[in-house]
C-alpha cells in the first residue's frame, strides 16, 4: 500500500536539459577531437615514415653495389664515399669540389638523433649501426613498415632486404628505427589540449545551459505558481509580472495572463448573472406565490379574484421570461469575441430593415431616416446583434415619449468609422440618472417602466454590445427636452 502512494521521484527540467546539453557537448567534441587527433596523427606518421623510407632508399642505392654478403668494411666504404677514397689512399677532395663530410645525404639523414639505421649481412647480423644502441630486433619474412609502442611512445621501423645489383642475390638487409620524438611529441601536446579544451567546454556549456535554461524556464515556473495560487483561492487576481520579453515566451506569458482574465471575467459574469436574476426574480416569484395562496384559501371560488390572479400570474410569468432572456443576451454579449469573431454586415441594409419594422408596428409615431452613409459601408459586427442595438434605442425613445411621437435616426460614415444617432423629443434624462442608465436593472422611473414592461437591462445589453464590437455609445440628454444616443463604430474598409 505504501508502495501505491509513494510519489514518483521528480526530476527537474533544468538538471534534464543541461544532462542533455552536457553529455551532447561531450560527445560531439570527443568525436569531433579523435577525429581531429587521428588526421593529425595519420599526417604526422606519414611524415615520419617517408623520412625512414627516403634513408633506406638513400642507404639501399649505395648497398646494392656490393656484389657478396654486406660486411662492415664494405658497408661502410660504400655509405660514404669520402671514407672510400681515403681508405683507397687517394687524396681528399679540396677546392670547389670539396664539401663536408655531413653534406652526404647519407651522413645527413644518420644525423638525426631519432633516427636509427642499422645493416644486417645475409646470417642477420649486425655489421653497421648509426647509434651505439643493444639492437635485439632482427629481419623476418615480414618486410615493410611497423609502428610500435614502447614506453608510451609510438616508434616506427621499417625493413627492407638488400639485393646486389651485379648478381641479383640476397647481400643483407636495412633497418630504420625512427623513435619521432617531434611527432610523439606534438601528439602527447595535442592529447593534453584536447582534454584541457574538451573538459573546459564541458563546463562552460553546462554553465550557459544552465544559464539559458533558467532564464527559459522561469515564465513556466511563474505559471505553475500562478496557476497553483489560483487553485487555492480562485478569486485571487494573481498574473504573472511583465518579463519584458519580445520573444514566444514573452507571448506565451501574455496569452496566459490574458486566458486568465477571460476566465475570471466569465466567472464574475457567472456570480453576476446567478445574482441578478435571483434578485430579479423574487419580485415575480413573490406576487405569483401570493396570488396562488390567495387562490389556495378562497380566492378559487371567487371568480372574480380567480381571473384577476391568473391574469396577474401570466402577466409576472411573461416578465420573468422576458427577464431571463435579456440576462441571457447580456451574457452572450460578453462573449462576442468567441461566437462571432469573424463576422460583417452591411450597416445601410439593416437601418432601413429595423425602421421599417418599427414603423410597421408603431404607426402612430413618425418615424425619419436620415442616411448619408458612403455606398458599401460595412462594420465587423453579427448582424442580429446591429439589429438588437438599434431596435434597443428605438424601442427606449418610443417608450419615454411624451406628447412628441417623433423619432429621427441618422446615420453617416466616413474613411474610418459609421456612426448611428437615434433622437427623441420625450421626458429626458437628468444629470444624475445619465451616469446610471447603463448599468443592469437600472430605472429611471421604476413604477412607469415596470408598467411599460422594462427591466432595466435593454441600455446595459446595449452598451454591452457595442463595446463588444469596439465601439462606443454616448448619451446627451435635456430633462423635459429629449435624449440623443450616440454610437460610434470602426468601419470594416476590407
Amino acid at each position: 500500500m505504501a508502495a501505491e502512494d509513494k510519489k514518483p521521484r521528480h526530476f527537474s527540467i533544468t538538471t534534464k536539459w543541461v544532462s542533455l546539453v552536457g553529455l551532447t557537448i561531450a560527445f560531439t567534441f570527443m568525436v569531433f577531437s579523435v577525429t581531429i587527433y587521428t588526421l593529425i596523427q595519420t599526417k604526422l606518421m606519414q611524415q615520419e615514415r617517408a623520412i625512414a623510407a627516403d634513408t633506406i632508399n638513400i642507404v639501399e642505392n649505395r648497398l646494392v653495389e656490393i656484389p657478396d654478403n654486406l660486411m662492415i668494411s664494405n658497408v661502410v666504404t660504400n655509405l660514404s664515399p669520402e671514407t672510400k677514397r681515403v681508405i683507397e689512399g687517394k687524396p681528399a677532395i679540396s677546392g670547389s669540389n670539396q664539401r663536408n663530410v655531413f653534406d652526404d645525404s647519407v651522413l645527413s639523414s644518420l644525423s638525426k638523433p631519432d633516427l636509427t639505421l642499422v645493416v644486417f649481412n645475409k646470417a642477420k647480423e649486425v655489421v653497421f649501426s648509426s647509434k651505439e644502441i643493444n639492437v635485439k630486433e632482427r629481419p623476418s619474412a615480414h618486410f615493410g613498415y611497423r609502428i610500435n609502442n614502447r614506453r608510451g611512445r609510438n616508434v616506427l621501423t621499417g625493413i627492407r632486404p638488400v639485393v646486389s645489383a651485379q648478381t641479383g642475390k640476397l647481400t643483407g638487409y636495412i633497418m630504420a628505427q625512427n623513435e619521432m620524438n617531434n611527432a610523439n611529441s606534438i601528439l602527447a601536446e595535442l592529447r593534453l589540449w584536447t582534454i584541457v579544451l574538451s573538459v573546459s567546454a564541458i563546463l562552460v556549456t553546462i554553465v550557459l545551459s544552465y544559464l539559458v535554461v533558467r532564464g527559459i524556464l522561469r515564465p513556466i515556473k511563474l505559471m505553475s505558481k500562478v496557476a497553483k495560487t489560483l487553485d487555492d483561492a480562485p478569486e485571487s487576481d494573481a498574473r504573472i509580472p511583465d518579463l519584458k520579453r519580445n520573444d514566444e515566451l514573452g507571448e506565451l506569458t501574455l496569452t496566459f495572463n490574458q486566458m486568465l482574465d477571460r476566465m475570471q471575467s466569465y466567472t464574475e459574469q457567472q456570480k453576476n448573472f446567478v445574482g441578478d436574476v435571483s434578485h430579479e426574480l423574487r419580485t415575480p416569484v413573490a406576487v405569483i406565490e401570493g396570488h396562488l395562496n390567495l387562490l389556495n384559501r378562497w380566492g378559487k371560488d371567487d371568480p372574480e379574484v380567480l381571473d384577476e390572479s391568473i391574469k396577474a400570474s401570466i402577466q409576472e410569468v411573461s416578465r420573468m421570461k422576458h427577464l431571463i432572456q435579456e440576462m441571457l443576451d447580456l451574457t452572450r454579449a460578453e462573449q462576442i469575441d468567441i461566437l462571432y469573431p469573424d463576422e460583417v454586415t452591411k450597416v445601410e441594409e439593416v437601418v432601413h430593415q429595423v425602421v421599417d419594422n418599427i414603423r410597421l408596428v408603431h404607426p402612430d409615431f413618425e418615424i425619419q431616416l436620415d442616411d448619408d452613409l458612403e455606398p458599401n459601408t460595412n462594420m465587423k459586427i453579427y448582424r442580429n446583434h446591429l439589429e438588437q442595438i438599434l431596435i434597443i434605442l428605438m424601442d427606449n425613445a418610443i417608450k419615454y415619449s411624451t406628447t412628441r411621437n417623433e423619432i429621427i435616426i441618422s446615420a453617416a460614415s466616413n474613411e474610418s468609422t459609421v456612426n448611428l444617432v437615434v433622437q427623441d423629443f420625450g421626458e429626458g434624462i437628468s444629470r444624475e440618472d445619465k451616469e446610471k442608465i447603463f448599468g443592469r436593472f437600472y430605472r429611471v422611473d421604476k413604477a412607469r417602466t415596470r408598467e411599460k414592461g422594462g427591466n432595466g437591462l435593454g441600455l446595459p445589453i446595449a452598451k454591452k454590445l457595442v463595446e463588444s464590437y469596439h465601439g462606443t455609445i454616448t448619451v446627451d440628454s435635456l430633462e423635459g427636452s429629449g435624449s440623443q444616443f450616440k454610437i460610434s463604430f470602426p468601419r470594416n474598409t476590407k
